[in-house]
């Protein structure tokens, strides 16, 4: 599977995969809650997408069959049951494997540069949530489309909708306190040449603890975490700001700026400057 910096923007269906999908510009009260489009897939090889710099949140809830999805600058397969978050204005992919059909739900937002996302750097990026859930409020969204369409019917089902999918966004902060705060004291101070040890030292755990903990709440490691939060500083300097790129890899925490434009492109999917220029 090709990586990040060889990926570019791609759509392909395939003759066996079949699809439901509604815009907002078909039905405007999508675009009460920033909903751009959203759809139900049924997919076979070789269907693939490929969003380069998508504008907003995206969610994928798989319910039978497998898929694989990049997601944090790494390929991961994708099995029923999971619930998949991407933020804007980040490289996700993902593409259909083996002979089963996978089928899932998905979401796309649309969400400007000043608009706090759905998805963000505190999301997990496979939550433990269960996919039925949301296919359950996809599908009755569908029934509604294909037979009243009732405004007011239609508004009901995008509410509960957005709001559940705003609770699989942010699910551990009341669970687990003390590593919610680890993390909102590491976004103020990513400068810092932080390791696994003073991280854990902070949330008063063991490192294997904090491992156990982010993997379960976040789908990531501490570490990955970590370069999580530093890309999305980056992103929001790189769109704000005019700093050379030294000054912005000094400001997330990085030596120099080759290292940090590695692992941008590897994480975000393209290189600093471009994606700055993206947003110009």
């Amino acid at each position: 599977m090709k990586t990040g910096a060889d990926l570019h923007e791609t759509t392909i269906d395939g003759p066996k995969t079949r699809r439901w999908v509604v815009e907002a510009a078909h039905c405007a009260e999508m675009s009460t809650h920033r909903i751009a489009r959203l759809g139900m897939d049924e997919a076979l090889p070789p269907y693939r997408r490929v969003r380069m710099t998508p504008e907003g949140s995206f969610v994928l809830a798989c319910v039978s069959g497998e898929g694989e999805i990049l997601l944090d600058g790494r390929w991961q397969r994708v099995k029923p049951g999971m619930v998949c978050l991407a933020p804007p204005r980040v490289l996700n992919a993902f593409a259909a494997k083996g002979r089963e059909r996978w089928c899932f739900a998905w979401i796309r937002y649309d969400e400007p540069s000043f608009v706090t996302p759905v998805v963000g750097a505190a999301s997990p990026v496979t939550p433990t949530a269960h996919s039925d859930e949301i296919m359950r409020i996809v599908t009755g969204l569908r029934a509604e489309w294909e037979g009243e369409k009732e405004p007011r019917m239609l508004h009901h089902w995008l509410e509960l909708l957005h709001a559940t999918i705003r609770r699989i966004a942010q699910p551990w902060r009341s669970k687990e306190p003390r590593v919610a705060k680890l993390w909102a004291d590491v976004e103020q101070d990513l400068m810092r040449d932080w390791t696994l040890a003073e991280l854990a030292h902070r949330s008063h755990c063991s490192p294997e603890h904090l491992r156990r903990l982010c993997l379960k709440e976040l789908g990531r490691s501490p570490m990955q975490h970590l370069t999580c939060l530093r890309m999305e500083q980056a992103r929001r300097l790189l769109e704000r700001e005019n700093d050379k790129l030294e000054v912005v890899a000094a400001n997330v925490g990085y030596a120099n700026a080759a290292i940090f434009s590695r692992v941008f492109r590897r994480w975000v999917g393209v290189a600093p400057g471009e994606y700055r220029g993206q947003g110009r």
